[in-house]
């Protein structure tokens, strides 16, 4: 089945080596961001693939050096929501929420091999495979908060499962963290430098053992935020973005006062919608956690931070977001609350 998936304008490249099928997100120019019709692709080959007995193994990779996937195509996303074509937007997030689950229950492995950034969507299409090498330009984020957005594509589901309240850590600040700490905090299984990954897809695609083709040589050293692995769980078991700013404030390290000061640029409403994501996700199924992420979207497109967010950062870089509500004390709870409401009709995600 060989092309089965691939995009008209080459955007996604899918291709059977061997016993491997081979997904190559291929859009260098910008960062590999996924847009509709490579989400479309990805699933399209990963379904044949499900379905094809010789093919017993998936991989995925970024063209290029400087990203896995960056992320969605958000400047599209604001351009329809601007717009107020919601359907558009909405059928984009459903979509890669769909794909994130099928990768979440694939039955087959799948490898995802990341070099270079790795933030948001990029997060979606390989966090939640079954093996993940990180390579030594490994940057993760997820960096939501700092666009008036929050931290989806199964950040619900997976961030509160990482330990020591790292995941709500990484869903307030948006912070970048490397090779080190992505695998010594969980969120890559396997490490690797980038020059062995065609050697891997090789091995892969002989069809022998998947664990064998990804042996681990010398393991990397934890990065610099697992040093400050005690005071992120003092600090973010909180039961409130208030109280984790008052318990940083008080930590009178450096980076505590760091990490303070960053939560407070971003936008008080994404932040009171991440700290409340990851005291639920926990405790949810993964069909469950995309669900409460989808509804969480159809609120925030009709909202006003993602618009702003976006405005600063990427279109007018200003840095100057104009958040409503300016202050997480003028954050209502009830406003919170209604994000989490059902929605008619929503998605399954089984």
């Amino acid at each position: 089945m060989g092309d089965a998936g691939v995009t008209a304008d080459g955007t996604v490249l899918c291709e059977r080596r061997g016993a491997a099928g081979l997904i190559t997100l291929n859009r260098p120019k910008a960062l590999n961001a996924l847009n509709l019709e490579m989400v479309r692709a990805m699933r399209s080959a990963l379904e044949a693939w499900a379905a094809e007995p010789a093919v017993t193994r998936v991989v995925v990779r970024g063209a290029g050096e400087r990203a896995f996937c960056a992320g969605g195509d958000i400047r599209r996303i604001h351009e329809e929501g601007r717009a107020g074509r919601y359907a558009e937007a909405e059928t984009f997030f459903r979509e890669e929420y769909e794909l994130n689950a099928l990768i979440q229950r694939y039955p087959k492995p799948y490898v995802a091999l990341i070099d270079g950034i790795v933030m948001g969507g990029g997060v979606g299409v390989s966090l939640h495979g079954s093996h993940r090498v990180a390579a030594e330009r490994t940057t993760f984020a997820m960096p939501e908060t700092g666009i008036g957005f929050f931290p989806d594509v199964g950040a619900t589901y997976a961030l509160p499962r990482l330990p020591g309240f790292v995941g709500t850590y990484l869903a307030l600040t948006g912070e970048r963290i490397g090779q080190g700490d992505v695998l010594a905090f969980g969120l890559a299984t396997h490490a690797a430098p980038a020059a062995r990954f065609e050697a891997i897809i090789e091995a892969l695609a002989a069809g022998g053992p998947v664990d064998g083709a990804l042996a681990p040589g010398e393991a990397p050293a934890p990065g610099p935020l697992h040093a400050e692995r005690a005071l992120i769980e003092a600090c973010f078991s909180a039961g409130s973005v208030a109280e984790v700013l008052v318990r940083l404030d008080a930590a009178g390290t450096a980076f505590a006062a760091a990490t303070a000061a960053t939560i407070r640029t971003r936008s008080p409403t994404s932040l009171s919608l991440a700290h409340a994501q990851m005291r639920r996700g926990a405790d949810l199924s993964f069909p469950e956690a995309m669900r409460l992420e989808y509804r969480i979207l159809c609120r925030i497109l009709r909202g006003h931070d993602f618009y702003e967010g976006v405005r600063s950062v990427l279109i007018d870089r200003d840095g100057r977001p104009d958040w409503q509500p300016a202050t997480l004390e003028a954050v209502r709870a009830a406003d919170i609350e209604a994000h989490f409401a059902p929605l008619p009709d929503e998605p399954s995600f089984t």
